[in-house]
């Protein structure tokens, strides 16, 4: 038992419940390895319909993957015949997040407060993803050294026009207009309403119709409008500026439009990490109409080279240990980032690959 994931059956659902509140429910190892055996379990139980994950504490739904844990880490070597935790936290995240984007059946993630990067992983690959007025949404990983991971290859480029490139350079948060403009959001509803909606779907009557149906009939019953989403009121300018294949052509056409938002997203840029900048948007070029299980591959590939450079240990000393906000990049600058170190970051890893595929 983890007493960081409680799992329970109300009826004929499966309910997870995120807690580690003081962490905000940012996703560890152990709670993955009490997550993946409990969903194949539910999967396969024939008295369960749908499954609804949820975080505990009323702040956050998921902040993420526990990367300080990882980074920690790397300073020594793992213990004799144990497998590193840089290895082995990424392999079966994406694992885990594999296993809920081919999910059989209904899967319902209840999203309220802080969602980002991991959190992601948890929830967008499910059928349904419940937002509330209270969602902080993103991906900030170029603030750390990394690369918008759990899919962000499959997912991001999904989002209507260039957004999700915006989102994944910049880390920028978006809230639950967003969300539903985006796509990620499935149904909006208040806060308040979600233990009702616990209780009406343990409640339905599964067998008026296909599964999906009776879920989303379920949430509908709850939704409410989310009102006007100020990320689409830059959208024009965003296809603008981010459809460009290189990030100094970005930054070109960010100066170009000479606008507050177009300063304010340069300077958020600059913030970055110069290599995870490039890394990220070659991954999302890369990945954009791949089928979802060979971007897994790829973005493991990712993990094990970027987590190996200076600016991941960096960017989690910035921002998450010391938490000054002042990495200093490793190379400082985009002039500076090699191609040929970009490339090296989807090198093979022969043996190491992490190779998913659809299940029958």
């Amino acid at each position: 038992m983890n007493s960081d994931v409680l799992l329970e059956k109300r009826g004929p659902v499966g309910l997870v419940t995120l807690n580690r509140p003081k962490a905000l429910n940012a996703l560890d190892l152990g709670m993955i390895r009490a997550l993946h055996p409990a969903l194949e379990s539910w999967a396969r139980d024939s008295q369960v319909k749908a499954v609804v994950v949820r975080g505990a504490g009323g702040r956050a739904f998921c902040a993420g993957g526990d990367v300080r844990a990882v980074a920690q880490s790397l300073a020594s070597p793992a213990p004799e015949g144990q497998e590193p935790l840089s290895s082995a936290f990424f392999r079966e995240e994406y694992r885990l997040n594999h296993l809920i984007h081919h999910y059989p059946k209904p899967y319902i993630a209840l999203v309220d407060g802080i969602s980002m990067g991991g959190g992601l992983g948890l929830s967008v690959h499910g059928s349904h993803r419940v937002v509330t007025e209270r969602l902080v949404l993103a991906m900030p990983e170029t603030a750390i050294g990394l690369f918008p991971d759990v899919g962000g290859g499959w997912f991001l480029p999904r989002f209507p026009g260039e957004a999700g490139t915006y989102l994944g350079l910049t880390g920028v948060r978006s809230n639950a207009a967003d969300a539903m403009w985006l796509g990620y959001g499935t149904q909006h509803v208040t806060h308040d309403k979600l233990d009702a909606v616990v209780e009406a779907l343990a409640a339905a009557d599964w067998s008026a119709g296909d599964s999906r149906e009776v879920a989303t009939r379920v949430l509908s019953g709850f939704a409410s409008e989310p009102g006007p989403s100020p990320l689409s009121a830059n959208r024009e300018a965003i296809n603008r500026c981010f459809s460009k294949d290189r990030v100094e052509d970005i930054l070109a056409a960010l100066a170009a439009e000479s606008t507050p938002w177009a300063e304010e997203t340069r300077a958020t840029l600059a913030r970055m990490s110069p290599s995870s900048l490039k890394v990220t948007l070659r991954q999302l070029r890369l990945c954009r109409g791949r089928p979802y299980d060979e971007t897994v591959t790829v973005e493991y590939r990712l993990s094990q080279h970027v987590t190996a450079l200076p600016d991941f240990r960096e960017g989690i000393r910035a921002v998450l240990v010391d938490k000054d906000n002042k990495p200093k990049w490793n190379p400082p600058t985009l002039a500076e980032v090699r191609e040929s170190a970009v490339e090296e970051c989807f090198a093979p890893l022969g043996e190491r690959d992490l190779v998913v595929s659809t299940p029958r």
